[in-house]
């Protein structure tokens, strides 16, 4: 994974675990990686994989097991909160783009379903 460096690297590795669970790659209830296994795959310190967990389990989306190791929810609606959150975060992220290039919302879904009209065709 390529981290950018303007973004805390443990942020991302929490969205890179999201959007596993949005694509599922990941399902409610599965184990997640021990600190150990997740720090190797993403060439990352242990301690890292800590704060990584922590973040998820803030957001109420794992929970951690002494001794067992750290589980997702076991939550059938976890998938549709987690794409529901990141697409009105891209969303919202996108409008506020095109607002500082001088585009009204009104605008911007007007090209977009101009752009959707055209692929139709």
């Amino acid at each position: 994974m390529n981290f950018d460096s303007n973004y805390p690297i443990y942020l991302q590795i929490a969205d890179d675990i999201k959007r596993r669970i949005i694509i599922s790659e990941l399902k409610p209830g599965d184990k997640l990686p021990s600190n150990s296994e997740l720090a190797e795959y993403y060439t990352i310190n242990p301690n890292t994989v800590q704060r990584v967990y922590k973040q998820l389990e803030l957001e109420n989306i794992c929970y951690t097991r002494r001794g067992l190791g750290t589980f997702l929810i076991d939550d059938i609606n976890l998938k549709s909160r987690l794409t529901t959150e990141c697409v009105s975060k891209i969303a919202n992220d996108f409008l506020k783009k095109m607002a500082s290039l001088g585009f009204p919302t009104r605008d911007v879904i007007n090209i977009i379903n101009d752009i959707n009209d055209k692929e139709d065709k």
